[in-house]
């Protein structure tokens, strides 16, 4: 049998990591983003809506949407199967103004087949306050396909969601007055003590003053007054292109679904053994059948057969040095021969164990 180990290995140490902007390294307290939400109706679909005996709230939706056009179908029975509730997502982007356009995300909430062509009806989009802040419409477009017979049906990819591009137009500005900060709080996306000084140490080294007070692991304040310049979004320009070399934890991350690992440069290993081996036990029936000639006396019977083997597949008790470093650790592992999922659960005893120096992480 023939072997394969799937191993993602980062090279790149603390010593000799590349300089990064740190505008690829924090969030910047204030400039982020809102989450926008509503539901509608897509109409002009090719009969693939929704079943409104299996959706009712299809039917109500549709039915408020066209009394606010002037049409009055109360009581009326309508069966259309080329319309669709869905739920429309976006984001909102940090500053954006009135009339600004952002993409949308429509995804439907019934049994609607496919989205397909389809056009969304005005739907207004709400922030976590409940304030409409954004209306979208326009035609979508599905990523997926549909085939069906009478007996068969083949889906390719997801034909109930789809996409807007530049679909929603911004109707309410977010109220910040981000001109009138005294300060700014730059965010780690992975707070760690020793990015954040040198985070400290290059912003005061680029303004040739004390401007930057790492706050905690995961804060670097920034004094706008101290920096000598006009506004925050002046100093924001000058922060952005600043160049940082970035600390990483030594981290194991393994993905058991597919088998694959990935493993810092610093990732160490005490002095353990390893013992990895597959057991087989196999028992084969063959029986006998043994009958009498013709015309003679006597009757037919069935001699049992079998036959029972145990077979060992893998190696003995190997010995992993202290101090092993990732090269070695991919090399030992390649040499004895274990699959991608046999070394995962090599991991995960070595880290029982404690002889992994790592964070270990499973998705």
């Amino acid at each position: 049998m023939i072997r394969f180990l799937l191993v993602l290995i980062l090279t790149v140490s603390a010593a000799a990591a590349e300089s990064i902007r740190i505008k690829d390294l924090v969030e910047f307290d204030g400039v982020r983003g809102n989450d926008l939400v509503g539901y509608g109706l897509v109409v002009g679909l090719n009969g693939t809506g929704d079943g409104l005996r299996n959706a009712p709230f299809t039917e109500e939706i549709m039915a408020n949407l066209l009394e606010r056009l002037g049409a009055n179908v109360t009581g009326e029975e309508f069966r259309p199967r080329n319309v669709a509730a869905v739920f429309v997502t976006g984001q909102l982007p940090p500053f954006a103004r009135a009339g600004a356009r952002i993409d949308v995300t429509v995804s439907a909430i019934g049994d609607a087949k496919s989205l397909l062509g389809g056009t969304l009806v005005m739907t207004p989009l709400n922030g976590a306050d409940g304030q409409i802040y954004a209306v979208a419409q326009g035609t979508i477009i599905a990523g997926g396909i549909v085939a069906e017979g009478d007996a068969a049906r083949v889906t390719q990819g997801v034909p109930t969601a789809g996409v807007i591009p530049s679909g929603a137009r911004v109707e309410r500005e977010v109220e910040f007055d981000f001109a009138s900060l005294p300060s700014l709080r730059l965010a780690l996306k992975s707070a760690d003590f020793t990015t954040a000084a040198r985070i400290e140490q290059a912003v005061n080294a680029e303004f040739g003053a004390r401007v930057a007070l790492m706050e905690d692991s995961g804060t670097v304040a920034v004094d706008i007054g101290a920096t000598g310049m006009q506004s925050p979004a002046h100093v924001l320009a000058r922060l952005e292109g600043i160049l940082v070399q970035p600390e990483t934890r030594a981290r194991v991350v393994v993905d058991q679904r597919s088998g694959t690992i990935v493993m810092g440069a610093d990732v160490r290993i005490s002095r353990v053994a390893v013992a990895q081996g597959n057991l087989t036990l196999r028992v084969e029936e063959s029986p006998l059948v043994s009958q009498p000639n013709p015309f003679a006396e006597g009757e037919t019977v069935v001699v049992p057969r079998s036959n029972a083997s145990i077979e060992t597949d893998g190696t003995g008790l190997a010995e992993v040095r202290g101090g092993t470093d990732l090269a070695e650790v991919v090399a030992g592992l390649n040499a004895l021969g274990v699959a991608p999922h046999d070394m995962i659960d090599i991991l995960k005893s070595i880290n029982a164990a404690g002889a992994l120096h790592a964070e270990f992480l499973v998705n």
